[in-house]
């Protein structure tokens, strides 16, 4: 197991957004979080990264857990489109986290940064400033910013959002390929028929949790739903 939510629940202003989350990921699992504008992925994203302290239950990690092991692909904002910093150094500062009392970048963290470059087919564009990229390939580079970061676990909202169809399925290829070198995956989407073919479990949001499983049982419980 990596982590654990235990009967967690989140509030704001004692407006409780969600609660009753019992829900487990482990190591290789790609877990899709799903619901309506307004149901609490956010709020639980912000939980899981330790923005936001439970209002009630716990949330669970492993022993060997740091928090430095997350990856975050946030939802872009148009501060973020506007960002005056090359590709490469955008990429590159995904690796603060891991700099702890040294003041400069090693050679490891510059690898790593230019191999997620290639991994998102970005390294072409890597002297280029990042707020003259259009929108997909600004969100190509938050992503191989967040992979610079992820060493255990990957979060990821909304990371289809500003990408054309074609680029979107790279995308989902790309996340398998990471899932199948055991990286963990975390996703919030609206895209549900892509969240069905790709994840391995789904959490499905109403301000609680309303169903946690395997993405075929979740098939199931929807079909119930609608009959």
């Amino acid at each position: 197991m990596l982590l654990s939510c235990q009967n967690a629940a989140w509030a704001y202003d004692g407006n409780v957004a969600a609660s009753g989350l019992n829900f487990s990921v482990a190591a290789g699992d790609y877990l899709c979080v799903v619901g309506e504008n307004g149901s609490g992925k956010s709020t639980l994203l912000r939980g899981l990264l330790g923005l936001k302290t439970p209002c009630a239950g716990k949330i669970v990690y492993a022993a060997d857990w740091r928090g430095t092991d997350i990856g975050y692909l946030p939802q872009q904002t148009a501060a973020q489109k506007d960002f005056p910093a090359s590709v490469q150094e955008v990429v590159l500062s995904g690796r603060i986290g891991r700099l702890g009392w040294r003041p400069f970048y090693a050679a490891a963290d510059k690898k790593a940064a230019l191999n997620n470059l290639k991994l998102l087919g970005l390294e072409r564009l890597r002297g280029r400033c990042f707020r003259e990229l259009s929108g997909g390939q600004q969100r190509r580079t938050l992503l191989a910013r967040a992979l610079c970061a992820a060493q255990k676990l990957l979060i990821l909202d909304e990371p289809l959002s500003g990408l054309d169809p074609s680029a979107a399925q790279n995308v989902y290829a790309l996340l398998q390929r990471l899932r199948q070198a055991g990286l963990t995956i975390i996703m919030v989407s609206h895209d549900l028929r892509g969240a069905l073919r790709q994840a391995s479990h789904v959490l499905h949001l109403q301000n609680k949790q309303k169903f946690f499983g395997t993405a075929a049982n979740y098939k199931k419980w929807l079909e119930k739903k609608h009959v």
